[in-house]
């Protein structure tokens, strides 16, 4: 295992922040990730694990230990129609989903185009366009801190929800995951029912895989920035979930709000719609900006300071609850340390 000291981290997260980890390790191995992590008890550091690194905020440097997960493999196992997948978590997500199409295995196709790793998959559940990864995962496993060993946990186990999983609340910082099995079909069932992709999709009775995929890609790409160019992080707000009452009083003066009901009576709401019509779409301060196709895409032009993009982030956030009564959650992971 080679540690390495005051390790720039541009280039390891989309959000192009100017931050140094104090120690960084990359762990190509389940052996390496258990080493790394005794280095880090044994020296009472702060443990920060990046896979793509497209979910992260580093708000000045890190004064801990930052491991990156850079474990690869893919295993197949067929059972009837389905085929079961192991995959490492260092691999790339959307190769992943390439791949996985090319192979004619099917169900991942409306999540094309997700930048980030397999193993970051799991912890916010990622989702788009009417489909969520949850859907698709059998298992995952990792290494639990805790009890210094290798588990897996079921589906069940994991308590999927909406951009959510245990991986956020009881075992965040406790359980780091190291591989996902992935339950694909031969057999092609397509999920084209979310508006803009039925959209992309119109005047195709029976589309295919391949055609949602291309559709869903083409979207994404109309709409989001390409982190190459323009650093973010995706979504920067969750979609809020409201109940009845606030859904009901928002839709009585604002009927054009996008919305979706769930379970047990409460309300999804479009975070880019109150966002947008807040009139935060396009608005520029400092080195940082609202995006202007996609109002909850923060952009970072000027490779600032992790706490300018969080700055903004917190003017939207007290102006949307100030006028609409709703609290927007931050979506990815934020790491605070020293000022760079």
């Amino acid at each position: 295992m080679t540690v390495q000291r005051d390790v720039s981290l541009l280039g390891r997260h989309t959000l192009g922040t100017p931050a140094k980890a104090a120690f960084f390790v990359e762990a190509d191995s389940q052996d390496t990730l258990v080493k790394a992590l005794d280095f880090a008890q044994q020296r009472d550091l702060d443990v920060a694990i990046l896979g793509g690194g497209s979910n992260s905020v580093f708000a000045g440097d890190y004064p801990g230990l930052v491991i990156a997960l850079t474990m690869t493999g893919l295993e197949c196992q067929a059972e009837g129609e389905d085929r079961v997948l192991q995959v490492a978590a260092g691999e790339n997500w959307d190769q992943l989903v390439r791949y996985s199409l090319s192979q004619n295995w099917f169900g991942l196709e409306n999540l094309i185009a997700i930048p980030g790793s397999v193993g970051a998959a799991p912890i916010q559940n990622i989702g788009a366009y009417g489909v969520e990864v949850a859907r698709f995962i059998d298992w995952v496993g990792g290494w639990d801190r805790l009890n210094d060993c290798a588990r897996r946990l079921t589906a069940e186990e994991c308590r999927f929800a909406y951009r959510d999983s245990i991986f956020k609340g009881e075992l965040r910082d406790r359980f780091i995951i190291t591989e996902v099995g992935l339950r694909l079909s031969t057999q092609a069932r397509v999920e084209c029912n979310y508006p803009a992709l039925q959209d992309a999709l119109k005047g195709m009775e029976q589309p295919s895989p391949q055609q949602v995929a291309e559709a869903v890609e083409a979207v994404r790409r109309s709409k989001l920035p390409d982190v190459d160019h323009e650093p973010n992080v995706g979504s920067f707000f969750k979609n809020p979930i409201v109940d009845s009452a606030t859904a009901k009083r928002l839709l009585s003066q604002h009927s054009e709000l996008a919305h979706w009901p769930m379970a047990g009576g409460r309300v999804k709401l479009a975070a880019a719609w109150l966002v947008d019509r807040a009139g935060w779409r396009g608005h520029r301060q400092g080195g940082v900006g609202v995006h202007p196709k996609q109002a909850i895409v923060l952009v970072n032009y000027q490779s600032v300071d992790g706490s300018e993009v969080l700055s903004l982030a917190a003017a939207i956030q007290a102006d949307v609850q100030e006028r609409y009564g709703v609290i927007l959650e931050i979506e990815p992971r934020v790491y605070r340390g020293h000022a760079a």
